[in-house]
């Protein structure tokens, strides 16, 4: 396939060639999304095959305005709707029961679908002027890091999408928190920028889905029913006391000094093949942590420690995607 790189200043024929059921990458507030016609079943399996996704894995929708949830939705609570207020357009994904206008392909054959009105004017543009709804996934081949610059689209999916839009954004790192509302409990399936903390402020009784953290639970959340977010490098975690994580670590890199590091709040290590530093709070190790897992592969390192501390808010999304980028190969010390 030949794939055609353009920038936002271009975005009608690409606009043109999602409505003709093609793919098209573009960028969000949280990373790039492989986009295609959520309502065509064609434009849906060129997604799954194009990602390498499992076509049981439900894709979310994308909309550009609040009244296109009609199309979607059979039914909308009014705490689905105290959060829409809050948070959309936003880093947010909504589960609904859905209507009968959407089919069983981009649902992978589920009752409920995923929505999100992304904040991003470039992805507002695409969908708007697309004339139709977009399923989008996260644009990189399934199971590695979710691409956070154009560079990552195109080491994945360069000659299997028609057009990628080289944008700016994605400047949370993470995907977006996905959040079941289509029963009488609110359940936060995947944690990202809009935080439990934040949705617990205005509903109360809202909860962590019990498999974002346990290796031995499967999420049910679009996205995460499959190992995802592994870099080509093992990643072990260390977490703990952070003067022990900072010594346990550089006893590691004395021994092999080919290893790399993942720092945290300006941690610094003598030796080691190349050490990222996170930043200096979960925000930053959000924006940074699928860059960075990338550019390590890029280096060719084979072994990551990663330098990390259990902190709420953000810290918790940082946490599940670091987790299963580690395979919850966890040290604590």
């Amino acid at each position: 396939m030949n794939t055609k790189i353009i920038t936002a200043e271009n975005i009608t024929e690409a606009a043109l060639c999602l409505k003709a059921g093609g793919m098209v990458v573009f960028p969000t507030e949280t990373v790039y999304g492989l986009g295609g016609d959520a309502f065509s079943d064609d434009a849906v399996d060129k997604i799954y095959a194009a990602k390498g996704r499992p076509s049981d894995n439900p894709l979310i929708v994308h909309i550009c305005d609040i009244s296109q949830l009609s199309l979607l939705a059979s039914s909308v609570s009014p705490k689905a709707a105290l959060l829409m207020e809050h948070f959309w357009p936003g880093p947010l994904t909504l589960i609904f029961d859905k209507s009968p206008n959407v089919g069983g392909k981009v649902t992978a054959g589920l009752d409920t679908v995923a929505v999100r009105f992304p904040s991003n004017e470039t992805a507002q543009r695409l969908i708007a002027e697309s004339g139709t709804l977009v399923a989008a996934p996260s644009a990189n081949l399934s199971g590695s890091p979710s691409p956070t610059v154009c560079s990552d689209v195109i080491d994945d999916l360069y000659g299997r999408v028609d057009y990628i839009i080289d944008g700016t954004g994605c400047e949370i790192g993470l995907e977006s928190t996905v959040v079941d509302v289509s029963g009488d409990r609110t359940v936060v399936l995947r944690p990202g920028a809009v935080t439990l903390e934040m949705i617990q402020k205005l509903i109360p009784d809202a909860e962590l889905d019990a498999g974002l953290i346990d290796a031995d639970s499967v999420p049910k959340c679009p996205g995460l029913k499959y190992t995802h977010y592994s870099p080509k490098a093992e990643v072990i975690v260390v977490q703990g006391d952070s003067e022990r994580v900072r010594a346990y670590i550089q006893s590691q890199l004395d021994d092999n000094p080919a290893c790399g590091v993942l720092s945290y709040k300006g941690s610094t290590y003598s030796g080691g093949a190349i050490v990222l530093d996170a930043g200096d709070c979960m925000e930053q190790y959000a924006h940074n942590l699928f860059s960075h897992l990338r550019t390590f592969d890029r280096h060719g390192v084979a072994l990551v420690y990663a330098e990390f501390a259990l902190e709420g808010g953000m810290g918790t999304a940082v946490r599940n995607r670091l987790y299963k980028a580690a395979g919850h190969h966890i040290i604590e010390v």
